[in-house]
């Protein structure tokens, strides 16, 4: 069994994708907060990768900078740096090729600032793990730190920039 995660809560209760499911028309601060404990509960489970993606889920929720749940749990970028930072043979994939091809394709609602999002995480994981190589394949112009800096300044929420450089600076 995996130790928890530190930056992510726990709900004590079982939960599935069924629970998430009910927030389908609503992406606000609960679905937040239950993505970031159903997480929690797929990491100590042994799926790492689908723990990612359920962060992943949280970061893409539409929550206002003065909601409660982000006092308790801020954006999850320091989850992600944890959770790729642990040893695992659980993981399957590239957490760099994930985020690299997220950030390039989003579409729909919020675009830019998922593409900002997806773009900060995989500066994180890309520092987290530089060991883990792009995808050659996927021709894309990945940003610099500052333009990274530049759009969730400009598309987050408020004092989100300063979050994600935090976890960098670790």
């Amino acid at each position: 069994m995996n130790q928890p995660c530190p930056f992510l809560p726990s709900c004590g209760r079982p939960l599935s994708w069924r629970d998430l499911a009910a927030y389908r028309e609503e992406r606000g601060a609960e679905l937040y907060l239950l993505c970031l404990e159903y997480a929690q509960q797929l990491w100590l489970e042994g799926l790492p990768a689908r723990a990612l993606l359920a962060v992943d889920r949280a970061l893409y929720c539409d929550v206002p900078a003065t909601a409660e749940a982000l006092r308790s749990y801020p954006l999850p970028y320091a989850a992600i740096r944890w959770l790729v930072s642990q040893p695992s043979d659980a993981f399957t994939g590239n957490a760099r090729v994930h985020y690299q091809h997220l950030a390039d394709r989003v579409r729909g609602d919020r675009a830019a600032i998922k593409k900002w999002r997806a773009w900060a995480a995989w500066a994180l994981v890309r520092q987290a793990r530089p060991e883990l190589p792009s995808d050659p394949q996927h021709a894309v112009q990945e940003p610099t730190l500052a333009e990274i800096s530049a759009g969730l300044a400009a598309d987050g929420i408020a004092g989100e920039a300063a979050v994600w450089q935090a976890c960098l600076s670790e």
